[in-house]
Order: C-alpha cells, then structure tokens, then sequence
C-alpha cells in the first residue's frame, strides 16, 4: 500500500470528499444512490455496495468508497494483496476508514461494447481467462464476473471488479458469458455489428438473474423433497 499515492489526494478525500459526499445502498442486489459528489470530484462507476469516484488533477487513480452498512471493505484489501500486480488487474494504492485508492483502468466494459457496437476479439475472453487462472493461483475464487465487471483496453482484456473474489462458493456467470460469446456474439452479432439497446441488456440480465435464481430454487426443493424421503425410510 501507499506506494507512488500523491500525498495531496489523500488529503483532499479526507478534507474535501468524504465529509460532504452522499451515498446510500438501499437494495443490496441494486447500485447504490449517490445524493450529492463535491465538486470537483467526478462520478465513474457505481456498484451494489460502493461507488468508484476520481479527481480530475489525479486522473491514474480512482477511489472507491463503500456505503455506510455495507460489508465487504475488509475482503477487497486482502483480494488486492493476494493479487499483487498483473497487468489485468487493478492495484490497491491506498486503503483505510472504508476506502480503498486503486490505480486506475481504462477501457469499455464488454456490456458497453455490446451497446455500442464495439467488435470484441477472442484475445479479450483469452486475456480474463489468465487473469482469472492467476487469481485462482493466488488462492481466489473469481465471482462475479459479468459483462460490467471486465473490459476491454486496446484490444486486450481486464477485470475490473474483483470484490468477491474470496467468495468460496461457485459462480457460471463468466462461463455463461463466454458460451455467448462464441455461440451468439462471434457467429451473429459480431458480423452485423448490431448495436444492442441498453433496454434489451438490461432485460438479458434480470432474465438471467431470474432464470439463475429459478434454477437455485429448483436445486434446493429437490434436496429437501430427497432429505424428506430418507428421513421417512
């Protein structure tokens, strides 16, 4: 930590940001609800927990700042430590009272590309498949990882949202991701260069939340009928 961290940005967080920024998380499966950023301070991202803001005269790094009540803090400083430094991956600069300084990446995320109609080479999906190979050799568990949480920079491809990567339980969203990718996008898509509306995304990914959430369902009922029936033998 601390390493190469503009001593005046640290200070401007502490005296200029956090005293008067307003953020909320009122549904854990929503983005939070940012009220108010000081100026000059400028919105990135927003993720369910936290929101990602950077400050014009410091454009290399980004702060993200967990909403009061939401955990989560703790564990994405140990992800960043396990991490080190990759060229796919973030570092952690800075990290204390419930934020963290990374340096930051550029690029579009794989859910703009689609919108925007962005053609996406397989050296992006092979590029996240190492980075997510590394971080298993470091002991993570790569969770999470959707078409908002990866990007690609000039041709190459990065993961950006690495928050749940302690998480031990398994996670197909990325494979998912990828069976689309070479069944529906590269085949489809990539040719017609269709721009995908940002209504039809969001429709995908609730569906696929529905769906995956169904599927859960399923699988839980089933054990619990298969427990109830050996408990009656």
């Amino acid at each position: 930590m601390d390493k190469l961290l503009p001593e005046q940005l640290v200070k401007s967080i502490y005296q200029e940001l956090l005293p008067r920024l307003q953020i909320e998380s009122v549904n854990p499966r929503n983005p939070i609800q940012v009220s108010y950023l000081p100026q000059p301070w400028q919105l990135l991202g927003k993720g369910n927990y936290a929101a990602v803001v950077y400050h014009p005269d410091y454009p290399e790094c980004v702060v993200k700042i967990y909403a009061p009540g939401r955990l989560g803090f703790e564990e994405e400083v140990e992800v960043y430590r396990r991490l080190g430094s990759h060229p796919a991956f973030s570092e952690c600069l800075y990290a204390k009272d419930n934020f963290l300084i990374l340096k930051r990446l550029y690029g579009t995320t794989l859910y703009d590309c689609m919108h925007l109609g962005l053609p996406i080479p397989q050296q992006v999906i092979r590029d996240i498949d190492k980075a997510l190979d590394y971080a298993r050799s470091r002991g993570l568990h790569p969770h999470d990882v959707h078409g908002r949480n990866v990007m690609m920079h000039q041709g190459r491809g990065l993961v950006v949202d690495i928050s749940d990567f302690l998480h031990p339980e398994a996670c197909s969203k990325w494979n998912h991701l990828k069976k689309a990718y070479y069944w529906l996008y590269r085949p489809v898509l990539r040719p017609l260069r269709l721009r995908v509306p940002y209504s039809a995304l969001n429709m995908l990914r609730k569906s696929y939340r529905l769906a995956t959430s169904f599927k859960i369902s399923c699988c839980q009922l089933v054990l619990r009928l298969t427990r109830f029936k050996y408990l009656k033998l």
